[in-house]
């Protein structure tokens, strides 16, 4: 499964505005010009109007720190992308006084929303955002240097800035990487070392130009504001792209790591509106705030709406903030505000109204809507208390609790996903602001409990939703999760088993293999056909054109036999390069393993990545035209996904068509905590096509044989009650087996600590005797072989003739009764 969940993290990790931000440079000659007495490239910006920025246009801002003003006509700055192979140039003129700046607008993207000030000069290079060089140059010709020694040694070169690591032409180690949310920047007091690493830092861009004109400048003058007035109403601020000042607030928590760096604040005089917060993120960037918790500042800046991605069209919800702020300390060690407690009956049980667009101009009604509930207590201190845990630690150090513990509850201490209107509102995910040494994060499980107190500001992130940032955490207290092992396979019994194996690929480690194995043998109780999803081929992620897979599998079932398993036999079709998806060079694909002392696989020739599988009738008994064969695979609903491909096995004498199966991921869809209600889930347009191409396949296969063995099994990225499996199971044809499970037992899959069914196996109506589990083993663990958890039908095929069929029920009846003491047929 891929539900572009392993994908860019929060802001606090991925946006690089890191204040002194480490950045190893590549080991190559240091420029070693004389550092510049007067006029100095300042700050540097590469993302304006790209995904996630707030300003439409680049920038290179320049800045006079000598004592008299500086002549820039005939000057040039020039830039190179970071491999250095060409200069571009805008012409410069006019002058730069001491101590101003002098701002150039360059090249304007598509996004953004807040344009620059009225720049001092224009050009129209598209500067990278994350990685190339910049000079400051004596007149208007191309440089021709190519290294950062040769352009050290052109005099014309006034300054000259490299920033990203992989920038060639610098002044001693590169500045730190920019972003589209990020600048580099020298400090206040401009220094000049000729060492960029040390002398520009990335945070929040801040272009001015020689008037001394920032960003809204030029518009309304600044309003004194309480924090209730800026969070208003509704989720976007009143004063959203406004100069504010007079705000003030009592410092409750402070964001010291990271690049999303600053402080929370909460006005110890409230309104008396429960639909306005009164708490604010005060944003410093790459900078830790000179603050301390209790102290009661009065602030200024600019209200923005942060967004991950682009404001226009992003699918999540904002954060209200106060940036490029300033603010005064009053007193310190104040009493904090108390917390809002959170009970179980305090979040409401449904998710936001569905006006079928954005929710975000709509007043906040708290009292009915968990997704307005949150928001009105947006960067306000909160509270939960004896937590228990619906989805487990992650590598990201963060968790999932519940505080609706009675809310549709798993059978292990999860919270069951039902429907797409039953979602599990009481959901809440938790983060830590405490430093590591202080207190660890905790290594929880589902079904743990974080007991006591656990406290801090909630803030909305696009991965998970409303977040608790915790400054007091709870206690973890083990309540025992074990892993599930099902039971081994009646002699009349054929067991298949499906498991997605999380990009597997002969460069993993042995831990994992042995982690996998040992999962197959002990509590999967060695199935005789083992469906698998996301194999890669060998060489994994590395993208030279390899698809074949033979080394992963091999290594997989000498793992397994080194676990005291069966050597299985596998069968698979290598895809086209880069045809299927998944993770770039991995090219992922479904396979079989079988284990051949207990089934034969039937193998007929012509099966390759374009060959469609047929089914063909002779002598009266229904086969595949090719096996393995893949599932129309030139059917343009498995465009960039994985093809089914079907097997044709014999189990004692009686034939079972095995469907391997991973739908298209869930990338693209919106979520469930964003802007848009009800959100739009793009992806399940191909996944309805993919299902009616399968459907197609398995109605043939019946048309043949009515009584025709069938089990449809993998990863099909979707919920029993979604289009995708409707479609399948339309009829009667085939059975979602894990819908006959109590809704308490539905899940394979733990997203966003929600439990939810990814994960299928349908079997048609003529297997015999079916037994199902679901085995519990990742998901629910902070240590996982995989994210999903595998699955077992156990069944009699079916002989086609009524008299065998009912002797093979009575031999399967007698050996589940008397067990040991039958004979073995």
């Amino acid at each position: 499964m891929t539900i572009s969940r392993r994908a860019v993290r929060r802001r606090a990790l991925t946006v690089a505005v890191a204040s002194g931000l480490v950045v190893s440079g590549v080991s190559a000659p240091a420029a070693l010009a004389a550092p510049s007495a007067d006029a100095v490239i300042a700050e540097v910006y590469g993302g304006g109007g790209n995904s996630g920025a707030t300003l439409t246009n680049d920038f290179v801002e320049l800045a006079n720190r000598g004592t008299a003003a500086v002549s820039l006509d005939g000057f040039s700055v020039q830039y190179a992308p970071a491999s250095g192979n060409s200069w571009q140039v805008t012409p410069l003129a006019g002058s730069v006084a001491p101590g101003a700046r002098y701002l150039i607008a360059q090249a304007k993207g598509s996004g953004g929303t807040v344009a620059l000030p009225t720049p001092d000069a224009t050009g129209s290079l598209a500067l990278s955002a994350t990685a190339g060089s910049l000079a400051l140059v004596q007149g208007t010709t191309a440089l021709t240097c190519k290294t950062a020694a040769d352009c050290a040694a052109d005099p014309r070169i006034k300054d000259l800035v490299g920033f990203g690591s992989t920038a060639t032409i610098r002044e001693g180690s590169p500045a730190p990487a920019p972003s589209n949310t990020a600048s580099v920047a020298r400090g206040t007091t401009l220094a000049d070392t000729d060492d960029n690493a040390a002398d520009f830092t990335s945070g929040v861009p801040t272009p001015t130009n020689g008037k001394g004109e920032t960003p809204g400048e030029t518009g309304p003058p600044p309003v004194d504001a309480k924090i209730h007035d800026i969070q208003g109403t509704t989720r976007i601020s009143p004063l959203k792209d406004r100069k504010v000042a007079g705000v003030t607030g009592v410092v409750t928590a402070i964001r010291s790591f990271g690049s999303a760096r600053g402080f929370w604040i909460t006005d110890t005089a409230p309104d008396a509106d429960p639909s306005t917060s009164e708490g604010l993120f005060v944003f410093t960037g790459s900078t830790t705030p000179a603050v301390a918790v209790g102290d009661a500042v009065t602030a200024a800046g600019t209200v923005r709406e942060f967004y991950p991605d682009a404001p226009a069209t992003s699918p999540y919800q904002s954060l209200t903030e106060l940036t490029s702020a300033q603010w005064t300390v009053q007193s310190s060690g104040n009493a904090l505000p108390a917390p809002t407690v959170v009970s179980p009956d305090t979040v409401p049980d449904t998710v936001a109204p569905a006006p079928g667009g954005s929710i975000e101009p709509l007043p906040l009604e708290p009292a009915k809507y968990s997704l307005d509930f949150w928001e009105t207590h947006e960067s306000e201190i909160v509270s939960v208390s004896d937590a228990r845990v619906v989805g487990p630690t992650s590598s990201f150090n963060e968790l999932y609790v519940t505080t609706k513990p009675k809310q549709n509850p798993s059978v292990r201490g999860g919270a069951v996903y039902l429907d797409y209107d039953r979602l599990n509102t009481g959901v809440l995910k938790v983060a830590s602001l405490i430093p590591f040494a202080q207190q660890p994060f905790p290594k929880v499980n589902t079904g743990d409990v974080l007991t006591g107190e656990t406290s801090g500001p909630v803030e909305y992130s696009n991965f998970g939703g409303y977040t608790l940032f915790a400054t007091k955490l709870g206690a973890a207290k083990d309540n025992g999760l074990q892993r599930e092992s099902t039971r081994a396979q009646r002699s009349g019994e054929l067991s298949v088993a499906t498991y997605n194996v999380e990009n597997l690929s002969a460069l993993d480690s042995a831990e994992k293999f042995g982690e996998l194995a040992k999962a197959i043998v002990g509590n999967l109780a060695k199935p005789d056909i083992l469906n698998l999803e996301e194999i890669q081929d060998n060489n994994g992620p590395t993208n030279d054109g390899t698809v074949a897979a033979d080394q992963t599998l091999r290594k997989f079932v000498d793992a397994i036999v080194a676990a005291g398993g069966p050597r299985y036999e596998w069968r698979q079709i290598d895809p086209e390069n880069g045809k299927d998806g998944g993770q770039p060079g991995g090219n992922i694909r479904v396979g079989f393993l079988f284990n051949p002392a207990r089934v034969s696989f039937v193998d007929r020739k012509g099966g390759d990545a374009t060959t469609p599988v047929g089914v063909v009738k002779e002598r009266g008994k229904t086969h595949l035209t090719v096996s393995p064969g893949r599932v129309e695979p030139g059917n343009e609903a498995w465009e960039s996904s994985r093809k089914p491909l079907a097997g044709e096995f014999v189990f004692k004498g009686r034939t079972v068509f095995v469907i391997a199966n991973h739908f298209n991921s869930k990338g693209g869809d919106q979520p469930t905590h964003g802007r848009n209600q009800p959100p739009v889930r793009s992806s399940e347009v191909q996944r309805v096509k993919q299902a009616t191409v399968l459907r197609g396949f398995v109605d043939k296969l019946l048309a043949s044989d009515k009584n025709a063995n069938i089990v449809v099994a993998g990863d099909i990225n979707d919920y029993p009650f979604s289009p995708a499996v409707q479609t399948l199971t339309a009829g009667g044809a085939l059975k979602d087996v894990i819908a006959s499970l109590p809704e308490n037992e539905r899940y394979s899959y733990v997203f966003e600590g929600q439990s939810q069914v990814l994960d299928h196996i349908l079997a048609s109506k003529a297997s015999r005797g079916l037994d199902y589990d679901v085995v519990h083993l990742n998901a629910e663990f902070a240590k996982q072989a995989s994210d999903h958890d595998p699955q077992v039908l156990r069944f009699r095929p079916s002989a086609g003739n009524p008299v065998q069929d009912a002797f093979n029920d009575l031999a399967d009846y007698l050996e589940r009764v008397l067990g040991s003491h039958l004979p073995k047929p």
